[in-house]
Order: structure tokens, then sequence, then C-alpha cells
């Protein structure tokens, strides 16, 4: 059953016994889903590092196993976990619901080569869609779950143009600014990557439901936690070094200083990785973390081209994936100190709540957005502007704008 703002992303095919008889891969995909369900990451690669395959593992004297992680985890290896054989069931039906679907592990072909290059890659991957997208240069465009209607337009804009140029967009299909950098990314060749925080058979929230099956359809979904998994809350922050491992670059749109977003940013600097930040008004709150960011070192960007010239590359490039040489974790002068976590909130007090206003936002829009944003006829919100201009909380700049008093 889906909890509260989740939904079932694909119902689940019936666990029977079916699937009793042996098939190619079947006892492999057994032993990876118990080494990841009785040891942690780390401990998983240190095992399989010193001892070779999952199986290898699990043959392993006891005494062994004791030189190379604790003795609670040796005794979690010493016998399979009560539910396993539910979850390669599980498993085994979801993985039969089309060839697009797939379980890669660490050392498979499939396996992102970016994520290979991080401190902490995750054992196993479930992928739906396009797994072709994972060879592709990709770019983390991430923000805030409640945006303005400016910044919307700049997260689907930039995705749009990086798409058109053959880079995969990445995000974490979080409302607000994830979800319109999807849908940038599906407007272009390039394609779009959602990250879960959920098993791969649960979706968080419900309300992008119809988005995730898109990109199902059109890009690709990638989820490390076992089917079944619902939105926990410290699942999101490994989710979020997900998306900053599979990407050149991670671009943060709106961000107010205590936004995960800026997590993000942080875990993409610790990995080499590019950071940049789009600027605003220094009266919007939503424009206080990537400001922070930018004084961190992070490139200030105004285009996408900003961001392609920051590669040295051209839209020609991309297409061919030369975006894909990606900087060594261990060897890369890039740095970012911590970002802030904790800083005042407050906005600017603007009297009370306006419909027009909060659709102007912080920077300057001509009647013709406004109304696309506000669904006002335009006759209408021309009045309710001169009313703002006469109460000085809008004024009128050249070239047919408006722009909220103060913000100059």
């Amino acid at each position: 059953m889906a909890t509260p703002d989740t939904a079932d992303l694909l119902p689940d095919a019936p666990i029977n016994g079916d699937h009793l008889f042996p098939r190619a891969g079947e006892d492999e995909l057994r032993a990876w889903l118990r080494l990841a369900t009785s040891v942690g990451r780390a401990s998983g690669r240190r095992l399989l590092a010193a001892l070779g395959t999952p199986q290898q593992v699990f043959d392993s004297a006891s005494s062994l196993l004791r030189d190379l992680v604790t003795p609670a985890q040796a005794q979690a290896l010493s016998a399979p976990p009560a539910d396993l054989e539910a979850c390669v069931l599980k498993t085994l039906n979801w993985l039969d619901g089309g060839p697009d679907r797939h379980v890669v592990t660490l050392g498979d072909a499939l396996y992102p080569a970016a994520l290979l290059n991080t401190a902490d890659p995750p054992l196993l991957l479930h992928l739906r869609g396009r797994h072709e997208l994972l060879r592709r240069p990709a770019l983390a465009i991430v923000g805030s779950r409640n945006p303005s209607a400016q910044g919307v337009n700049n997260a689907q804009a930039f995705a749009r143009c990086m798409s058109e140029s053959g880079w995969s967009i990445v995000s974490g299909l979080a409302l607000g600014i994830d979800g319109a950098a999807h849908e940038g990314g599906l407007a272009g060749p390039g394609g779009t990557i959602a990250v879960l925080g959920t098993g791969m058979d649960r979706l968080y929230p419900a309300r992008h439901r119809e988005l995730a099956l898109r990109i199902a359809a059109q890009g690709l979904l990638v989820s490390e936690f076992p089917l079944g998994t619902p939105p926990l809350r410290e699942n999101f922050p490994q989710r979020n070094r997900l998306i900053a491992g599979l990407t050149r670059g991670t671009l943060v749109v709106e961000a107010a200083l205590q936004s995960g977003s800026l997590i993000t940013a942080r875990l993409a600097a610790e990995c080499g990785r590019e950071v940049f930040a789009i600027p605003g008004s220094i009266h919007a709150p939503l424009a206080r973390g990537c400001h922070s960011l930018i004084k961190q070192g992070a490139k200030l960007v105004e285009s996408a081209q900003d961001i392609l010239e920051e590669f040295h590359m051209t839209q020609e490039d991309a297409a061919n994936g030369a975006g894909n040489r990606l900087p060594n974790r261990k060897t890369s002068k890039r740095a970012m100190p911590a970002v802030a976590t904790a800083a005042a909130n407050a906005a600017q007090d603007d009297g009370p709540a306006d419909d027009v206003l909060t659709a102007l936002g912080h920077d300057a829009a001509t009647l013709d957005m406004l109304v696309e944003r506000t669904g006002l006829p335009a006759p209408a919100l021309a009045a309710r502007l001169l009313e703002l201009e006469l109460e000085e909380r809008v004024q009128r700049l050249p070239g047919g704008l408006y722009q909220r008093c103060g913000l100059a």
C-alpha cells in the first residue's frame, strides 16, 4: 500500500511460486541483494575488494569476515535474512515488467562510470527506462520545492537548452525546481534522469506520478533502495549524493539558506564536480542560498552557454558524448567550503498577500508574462498593477517591465 502522498509507480506483480525454477542470473541477484541488505555500502565494498564476488563473501570463514567487518556484521552475513526470498521474488517480478528494467551491480557494464569516481557508490541500482542516458554528459539541476514563477521558468529554460545540446538533466523528482528541470530535459534529445528516494515501485510525491511515467518512457528512473522502500527522511540525503555523483556539475536555481539543494551542491564539490548558481534579487529569500554558494566559489551563470563554456564544450562535443570525461575525485583541485545551514530567512514585508505580487516575484516581468502566470485577463491585470503602483508596491520600468518597489 502507498503511504500518504506516495503512489504505486506500477502495480506489483503477485508473488507466487512461478519463479521457483532456476533462471540465468537469479543466484547472482540473490547474492547481491543479500549482501546489500546485510551490511552497509562501505562494508560491502570492503568485503568485495578483499574476497571477490558476493557469493565468495558468503562462502568465507567467519574468522576471515571478522577481520574485515564488525562482529555484528559478520553474524549478519552468516545466514540469509528472513525476508530475503520475498525480496528476491519481488525484484524478479519487477524485472519481468519490461525489457527496460535492470538491476545493475558494481562491475556491471551498465553501472554508471561517474558513480565509480565518487566516495560512496551504491552496491546496486534499479534502472527503468533508457539506460544509455547514463553514458551522456549530465548536469544536475536542483532547487526549492516552492520556487517563484521565474525560478520555474529558469529551471525549464536551462534544462531545455542543455538537453538540446546533448546533456542529460538529473534531478530528484521533487516538487518545484526538480519537476521543472525534468520537464525541460524531456523537451530535448538529452533527456532526463530522475533519482528516487524510494523503492522503484513507490513514488514520492504522488503528484508526480504522471511525470514519473513519462520519464520511465522517455528518460530514466534510478533508485538504489530495495523495492517497497517508502519515503523515509534519512533516504533523501542519500538520493542527493547520487544526483551529484551522476553528473559533471550541479546547477542550483533557487534555494533558501537551509535548502536541501545546498547539500547536493556540497556533495558535488566534494567529489570534484562543478557547482553553478543563478543569482537573484538581494531581497529574495530564495536567492540567498545561491548567493552563498557564489561567495564560496560556485560559478555565477546567466545562461546555459556559460555552463558549456566552463566545460570548454561546444554543442557538437556534448552530442558526441565528450562530456563523459570526469575529473578524478581524489586529485581534483576544486573545493568549496561547507555551505552555511542556518541564517535569517525573513522575507521583506510586502504587506497583505497578493496573487499578483506573488506572480511577480522578485524579478522584473512584462504584462504578458504576468498574464501567463496569473491567468488574469490583461485589462484586469493592468488595473491591478496600477493599483499596486499607486500603493507604491510596484514600479513601472522602461521596456514595459514591472518590478516590486525597493528592488532596484
